[in-house]
């Protein structure tokens, strides 16, 4: 029985993942990882260099420092990626013995370079859904291998919804339950849009939860009220009153009832899971403006922007960022992370929470309950 789920750990990519699993007729915008001129693996599309391919140390970012810095300074690199790469950074079963070592039941995995392209292959619709649906064939391999212990996140744009809702039906005959989208505006349209009612439907109807995690994507524009030729206007869905309220980010999707409601996931390194905290009491006062300004509700709702977000919305929190803490404040919205293997992450997670007196038995949302929310998963903690 499932006891910890560890909601924000990454799986590198190989070099060659995207190539291995792209359609066959769109190889040529497959990216790739390639050694650079110096020795340094760079994460490529099309030959050109979108970032480097750093191979990662839990707690210590001044390796990673250091590599860089090297590079700079015209020197050859300290190691070869591929002999640094352990096993377990990408290979399912290797993750799974780091799991025993770790301590933990289960892992969300979300991509790792995952985060460093999408804005780069922004200009080519095309390429850019390659590539996502390439990755999105490994996560089923991934699910398939892992056991029920390794959970992959899909990696999904919403400007292609027929793309969007294939891509759903295949990840979900597979297992795969996350999938990850750009928290930003899509063609300029918010994600509360009514054109968008489309792809939250397939979400919902396909079991996948979206999940967001910062990254190499569209920036988010907030807009707090919007100016018409007749009037200063708030605006007219909760999700953009959301938005508004500075909750766009973590936001759950507007649903017409009977329409069972879908599930999101918010994670922000550093100070990420202290705005979380904030936000559910942010939209409330965003809300209660609104209506003020308008003098009656902009449209009719089942509760407050700061309800749907405490019944769908849950974030990641680092030990050090005080879930107990953001709890108090926010109510248990909060899942356990350690961010292997990245540089700011750790490899002893439950030891890091159990420090501050968190323990499975009694921090059960933030150990499992949570997460298993997300998962699309019944609790079934002891």
């Amino acid at each position: 029985m499932t006891n910890v789920i560890d909601c924000d750990q990454h799986l590198y990519e190989t070099r060659t993942v995207w190539g291995d699993h792209i359609e066959p007729s769109q190889r040529d915008e497959a990216l790739a990882i390639v050694d650079g001129e110096l020795g340094y693996p760079w994460l490529t599309w099309r030959g050109r260099g979108i970032e480097l391919a750093d191979v990662q140390i839990p707690g210590k970012p001044a390796a990673l420092g250091r590599h860089r810095n090297r590079r700079r300074e015209g020197l050859s690199p300290e190691y070869s990626y591929d002999e640094a790469l352990p096993d377990d950074y990408w290979e399912p079963a290797a993750r799974i013995g780091r799991l025993d070592a770790m301590g933990l039941d289960a892992a969300v995995l979300f991509p790792n370079f995952g985060l460093l392209w999408e804005r780069a292959l922004s200009g080519s619709l095309p390429a850019l859904t390659a590539n996502m649906g390439a990755w999105n064939r490994w996560c089923t391999i991934v699910a398939a291998e892992g056991g029920g212990r390794l959970h992959p996140v899909a990696h999904l744009t919403l400007r292609d919804p027929s793309w969007l809702e294939e891509q759903l039906r295949t990840l979900a005959a597979g297992g795969v339950r996350l999938a990850m989208i750009a928290a930003a505006p899509v063609a300029g349209r918010p994600l509360s849009h009514p054109d968008h009612d489309r792809v939250w439907s397939a979400f919902v109807e396909h079991g996948v939860t979206p999940v967001f995690h910062v990254g190499e994507q569209q920036r988010v524009r907030r807009r707090l009220v919007r100016r018409t030729a007749r009037q200063l206007r708030v605006p007219a869905r909760l999700g953009d009153a959301v938005d508004a309220a500075g909750a766009g980010r973590h936001r759950p999707h507007r649903q017409r009832q009977p329409r069972p409601p879908s599930r999101a996931a918010g994670r922000h390194h550093r100070a990420g899971s202290h705005v979380g905290a904030g936000l559910p009491d942010d939209a409330r006062r965003g809300w209660e403006f609104t209506n003020r300004l308008n003098g009656r509700p902009p449209a009719a709702f089942d509760g407050r922007p700061s309800d749907y977000f405490r019944r769908q919305v849950r974030v990641a929190a680092f030990s050090y960022e005080q879930p107990e803490r953001l709890a108090r404040e926010a109510g248990d919205l909060f899942m356990l992370c350690s961010d292997y293997p990245h540089a700011e992450g750790t490899k002893h997670p439950v030891p890091d929470y159990t420090a501050r007196g968190l323990d499975p038995s009694s921090s059960r949302p933030l150990f499992r309950d949570n997460a298993s929310f997300l998962l699309g998963r019944p609790s079934t903690f002891t």
